[in-house]
């Protein structure tokens, strides 16, 4: 194959066979696409005893929307070559890729098949020990080995255009921080949201908020980012933690993916009030989000000021003080980043199933409206936390 050209699964196994070295010489393979997501095709390709592979193929546009909303398909290259090296420092909790090819925008994977999407698992009131320490272990160690306190200045900047990603940038800018603001036909939320979401767009306090956030998320290549990290960006089961889909990356503000992920956690949150009707049982699984919160914050903090103790080569960022402040702020972002994570989510483009899918209408508008609230209530206040524990009392207050 040489132009590129849209795969169905007949072309994906022939092209799997062109490359060699896949499966054995023997193999005889089948496929299905199975893929549901907003932007690429993904196919599954199995052999007759069962070993498999995933390949990814960018579409030149939104495939959620159609044609009408074209995409680069040098979003392939960006994820393949963010996946390779948030895999080379910390390879336990990034899928790993097998091969990419630019010019067909494919990107074959491991299989996680024997995994399960988090979001899906959460939504069924399944929990997962490891997750907030895991999730940590990858936001830190990939953001601090792409950051200044570790690469030179040279090589940093290199990364940063090389990374440059404007066309799915510009999604985030516009999802996050404008459309739920200023109001946009790609919003959709029940006409009994219309009060609250009248409210929260006269509110400039927080509109004021959102501007620096913004500002942030422009401006602020602190290290490269997943820049989707969601829970339906995650595989998981009761020992293992895996990112996927990093199409997003670029370099910006390390808060932006620690928000995303608390974000969703927090929605979920939320959700449970109308997904669990017994008491018990949806008090255990909000004890078990706020803990794994909680946990996420702390280690993300402390793997961070490690990482910076024994690793940074800048000397003027190892002058005493400077790593905790930096983290703090960090921190800080990550509570306002979570809050419009929270609000896009449930009045903006892209929902989430956490929410969407509570079968009880009132249920569920009881459950929007509190993340709607919960939002922002943390962007507002976010700014007045000053430490790892002040954010998870902030995140409390507001769910009281």
């Amino acid at each position: 194959m040489s132009a590129y050209q849209a795969f169905d699964n007949e072309k994906a196994i022939e092209y799997i066979n062109t490359l060699g070295g896949m499966f054995p010489p023997d193999a005889k393979l089948s496929c299905y696409e199975f893929g549901d997501g907003n932007l690429n095709l993904v196919f599954r390709i199995t052999d007759q005893h069962q070993r498999s592979v995933i390949l990814k193929q960018a579409l030149p546009y939104a495939r959620c929307v159609g044609e009408s909303w074209p995409l680069t398909l040098d979003r392939a290259r960006i994820e393949a070559s963010a996946l390779r090296r948030h895999g080379e420092v910390c390879p336990d909790h990034t899928v790993q890729v097998l091969h990419h090819d630019s010019e067909q925008a494919v990107t074959i994977l491991e299989d996680l098949g024997h995994l399960s999407i988090l979001r899906t698992e959460l939504n069924a009131g399944r929990t997962f020990t490891n997750l907030g320490r895991d999730v940590a272990r990858y936001l830190a160690t990939t953001s601090f080995y792409h950051s200044d306190f570790y690469l030179t200045p040279g090589d940093k900047k290199a990364l940063v255009q090389s990374f440059t990603n404007p066309q799915l940038c510009a999604i985030t800018e516009e999802l996050f921080f404008d459309d739920p603001y200023l109001g946009s036909e790609r919003n959709h939320y029940p006409e009994e949201l219309h009060g609250e979401v009248d409210k929260l767009r006269q509110n400039a306090a927080l509109k004021l908020a959102i501007a620096r956030l913004k500002q942030g998320f422009l401006s602020s290549p602190q290290a490269l980012l997943h820049g989707d990290a969601h829970s339906g960006s995650l595989f998981v089961d009761d020992t293992t933690t895996k990112f996927i889909d990093p199409e997003f990356a670029f370099f910006g503000p390390i808060g932006f993916d620690l928000g995303s992920f608390i974000g969703n956690l927090l929605l979920n949150f939320c959700a449970q009030h109308g997904r669990i009707s017994e008491a018990s049982k949806r008090r255990d699984m909000h004890t078990y989000l706020l803990r794994t919160i909680d946990i996420c914050l702390s280690e993300f903090e402390q793997q961070w000021l490690d990482l910076c103790a024994q690793h940074s080569t800048d000397g003027t960022l190892q002058v005493a003080g400077y790593a905790e402040h930096f983290v703090r702020d960090v921190l800080q972002d990550a509570i306002g980043y979570c809050g419009s994570e929270m609000i896009r989510r449930t009045i903006g483009l892209a929902h989430v199933s956490d929410l969407d899918e509570i079968e009880d209408t009132e249920a569920r508008l009881r459950a929007q409206r509190l993340a709607l609230e919960v939002g922002q209530q943390l962007i507002l206040h976010a700014r007045s936390c000053q430490s790892k524990n002040a954010c998870y009392q902030l995140i409390i207050s507001v769910l009281q």
